[in-house]
């Protein structure tokens, strides 16, 4: 089984939403899917799940076209929507109906979802009632419910309190290792970082960076440093080569051409006498390079 995406494009108008994204989920994983506000992602995912027509491109999954209506798909959308006056069991019933289920195969499902998400006191009361982490949850279990092959996650942890957001951490590890293929999108680089080993970064709808993470960092180099000391080291590390990039109460950040010279700036403080209380040695994060490839566009919807 894989899904495949080859040369997808959309235009509105003159504007070009999304420009020949191509990219390939070969086996059970979270694939990250990300950019900056208004990089192209939420049409992309909208065009792989047939809900907007594309200009060009095709979607696959096990070698024949992608189609939700035959597939079982998941989908927490990141413009969350229940109906605020409803029941949340009856609206659960109403979203099983949608996927084909019977109320009878409904029910278990429900159950099982509301205790995994600590929600089970929740089932009679109206959406409106709940708080909108609650609501989150069952939204979730909304996407979860028909025990779907491909989950797509449109900014899962968005606007969570730390407790719920390990609740739903834990949820997509217990989905991971159930074989799901499930895309991810965040702006989050901490979690992404956690939970994804390959990735697609879109800037203004162009593919900008993508492939395996490790692999990315790897061919980088460990070129970030940081160093904090007890005296100034700024002018030790100007002859060492080193360039600053910031300065905090944590310590001093370097890029460096190469390791060596991040051993010379180590030889140099020793050989001053001057003490070392943090020393770090490392490839770039993906902040980083998310940062460096978007021009500095990291906001947060």
């Amino acid at each position: 089984m894989s899904l495949v995406v080859e040369h997808l494009s959309k235009k509105f108008g003159d504007k070009v939403a999304v420009e020949d994204l191509s990219f390939e989920i070969p086996k059970p994983g979270i694939f990250a899917f990300l950019g900056t506000n208004g990089a192209g992602k939420s049409t992309s995912i909208r065009m792989i799940l047939g809900m907007l027509a594309r200009d060009t491109g095709t979607v696959t999954w096990d070698g024949k076209p992608f189609d939700v209506m035959n597939e079982k798909v998941g989908y927490l959308a990141e413009e969350r929507g229940l109906y605020p006056k409803y029941n949340i069991l009856e609206q659960m019933y109403y979203f099983a109906s949608l996927k084909g289920m019977s109320k009878k195969e409904a029910t278990p499902a429900i159950d099982s979802l509301f205790s995994r998400l600590r929600i089970e006191e929740y089932k009679k009361m109206k959406a409106e009632q709940l708080s909108k982490g609650n609501q989150q949850k069952v939204q979730l279990a909304a996407a979860l419910l028909c025990d779907p092959d491909i989950i797509i996650l449109d900014e899962p942890l968005s606007g969570l309190d730390p407790v719920n957001a390990d609740i739903f951490k834990s949820i997509i590890r217990q989905e991971r290792d159930a074989g799901k293929y499930i895309i991810m999108s965040s702006h989050q680089m901490e979690t992404i970082e956690e939970f994804c080993e390959d990735l697609v970064l879109l800037h203004h709808g162009q593919v900008v960076m993508s492939g395996n993470l490790n692999e990315i960092k790897k061919s980088r180099g460990r070129e970030n440093l940081t160093i904090k000391a007890d005296k100034p080291i700024g002018e030790i590390a100007e002859k060492c080569g080193l360039t600053l990039v910031e300065e905090t109460p944590n310590g001093s950040s370097f890029k460096v051409k190469s390791e060596a010279d991040a051993e010379n700036m180590l030889k140099a403080m020793v050989e001053n006498g001057i003490g070392v209380i943090k020393y770090d040695l490392r490839e770039p994060s993906l902040h980083e390079l998310f940062v460096e490839k978007c021009g500095g566009e990291v906001n947060e919807d």
